[in-house]
């Protein structure tokens, strides 16, 4: 996982920011930082003391995790400047009861005032939105930086799919890694996941699965975050959150190109057009590269669409808060 010494150092490039050191966003720096591809990862929050706090601590584990990436904590964006990939956690968490549209006039003014503190001090930033109400966040950053829509996504697909996988994986009582699903539309009431791109050791889902079980686990998915918030009590998910952004972040620094579920801008694909929606597509250096179009059966087809429905009228909504 780490360098073996510093010839290995010329390699770590870049510098990502993290907004916002709560729990989420820590746990991301930590991520990213022990990819030891970066120079620098940057992690901002209005908490004067935390993030220092954090960076002191996440550089003094380098020697025994064996990464140089540098870790720098901050309460402004100075040090954040030139940023190559800057990923927004900043705003509030759920509590038990709450739903993310709870969340949207409160989180929309935060995300709004970081994307324009973003937009004057990285430019040409890939920015990776994990605010809630999350499909609406992405939005709203889109319009507020007026960055190419492919340099503005969202972390939602990763993680419904990565929930939707394992509880496949507990009720088959197979590894995770024999199992692939998807999700797709938004990361809330309206996801749709795609049991017809879903296989099991290369079989299709419902050949290993009864319709009533697959039902099952789509609705727990669909609830992934509130059983997690509902347990907790303060706070809600992270754990998977911040390794889904990080991968997302990762594709973008190597350019790899790499195919994974992300709030993309959509534009005629599936017969949908001008909105943020939770879709397949390549990511890397540019961010969206493009957006894959999976041949989809036709219910998936139409609650894709009426996904798309939903999350238009809210999107149209939050370009004035």
């Amino acid at each position: 996982m780490g360098s073996n010494g510093a010839n290995e150092t010329a390699n770590n490039r870049g510098k990502v920011t993290v907004v916002g050191a709560g729990f989420y966003g820590a746990t991301t720096v930590q991520r990213l930082a022990e990819y030891d591809i970066f120079e620098t990862v940057v992690m901002t929050d209005i908490i004067e003391g935390k993030p220092q706090g954090l960076a002191l601590d996440l550089n003094q584990s380098r020697p025994i995790e064996g990464f140089e990436t540098r870790i720098i904590g901050t309460n402004g964006y100075e040090e954040s400047a030139g940023s190559d990939i800057v990923v927004i956690t900043a705003g509030l968490p759920r509590k038990p009861g709450m739903s993310r549209m709870d969340l949207i006039e409160k989180n929309a003014g935060i995300v709004r005032s970081v994307t324009e503190q973003v937009k004057v001090t990285s430019p040409d930033a890939v920015i990776v939105v994990v605010s809630n109400p999350l499909d609406e966040m992405t939005a709203l950053t889109a319009i507020a930086s007026g960055f190419p829509k492919n340099r503005v996504m969202g972390q939602a697909g990763m993680l419904d799919t990565a929930r939707f996988t394992n509880f496949v994986a507990e009720e088959l009582g197979v590894p995770v890694r024999s199992v692939r699903t998807l999700t797709l539309g938004s990361h809330g009431d309206t996801m749709v996941p795609v049991p017809s791109q879903c296989t099991v050791d290369g079989k299709p889902l419902a050949d290993v699965l009864p319709a009533e079980k697959i039902a099952e686990i789509v609705d727990r998915t669909r609830n992934g975050g509130a059983e997690v918030v509902a347990l907790l009590k303060t706070g809600s998910a992270y754990y998977a959150p911040s390794a889904a952004a990080a991968r997302m972040v990762k594709a973008v620094a190597e350019d790899s190109g790499a195919e994974m579920p992300v709030c993309a801008w959509v534009s005629g694909q599936y017969g949908i057009s001008d909105v943020y929606l939770g879709v397949q597509a390549r990511v890397g250096r540019e961010g969206v590269k493009e957006v894959t179009e999976l041949p989809l059966e036709s219910d998936e087809l139409g609650a894709l669409k009426q996904a798309a429905e939903a999350v238009r009228a809210k999107q149209a909504d939050v370009a004035n808060l």
